[in-house]
């Protein structure tokens, strides 16, 4: 790779990395929120997802402009798809983030999330941290063996989602239609958080090997 083409993919990575941390600390609030019915750090979140939204745009017009100009192949060629890919899902984890806080200021000065679920709702938002935390270095790093392994730590996740659905389908559910909508909205937005990441881990992956997994 020529010294000039490898600075404009560090700075490419370099936003990725930025971005991800964004996400991750999105999401870390947005839980908070949601267990703490705080409004203030519930718009926190809303507000801070046009700082994504930017670094979003930024990698997108420099891959299309590494693409357009540069005319990369082979390894240049992926790791530019790659980035953008991974923008794609780091911009969605954002915005699942998002959907969490303004579910949180919906509902205010109720909680959004029923009282029988909060022990759910906390136990997601502490997987989602660490799945985020584990991004965060493998993109990084470009570590692949961390990012492979996002796809079984996803495996917590799905058995929370499972966990929570089950306790609303219960035939002694107390709660009515309203909290079980709630739940299920809620749940499925941690759930496909945790999804994307298992879809960057995979990026990460094929970058480095590349063959693609899943």
């Amino acid at each position: 790779m020529r010294a000039d083409l490898h600075d404009e993919f560090a700075a490419v990575s370099s936003s990725l990395v930025t971005m991800a941390k964004a996400v991750r600390e999105a999401m870390r609030q947005a839980g908070v929120a949601l267990l703490t019915a705080d409004p203030t750090l519930a718009t926190q979140v809303t507000l801070r997802d046009a700082e994504i939204d930017v670094l979003h745009r930024v990698v997108d017009d420099r891959v299309y402009e590494l693409v357009a100009l540069r005319r990369p192949v082979d390894t240049d060629l992926r790791m530019a798809l790659t980035a953008f890919q991974v923008a794609a899902d780091l911009d969605r984890m954002g915005d699942l983030a998002v959907h969490i806080a303004r579910a949180t200021l919906r509902r205010y000065p109720a909680a959004a999330a029923a009282a029988e679920l909060t022990h759910l709702f906390r136990s997601m938002t502490t997987v989602a941290d660490e799945l985020s935390g584990k991004l965060v270095t493998a993109l990084s790093d470009r570590d692949a063996k961390l990012a492979a392994q996002l796809d079984g730590d996803d495996d917590a996740m799905d058995r929370l989602h499972h966990e929570l659905f089950a306790a609303m389908l219960r035939p002694d559910w107390p709660l009515g239609v309203e909290a079980a909508v709630d739940g299920a909205l809620l749940g499925r937005y941690f759930e496909r958080y945790a999804d994307h990441a298992v879809n960057i881990g995979r990026h990460v992956v094929f970058l480095s090997t590349g063959t693609m997994t899943g």
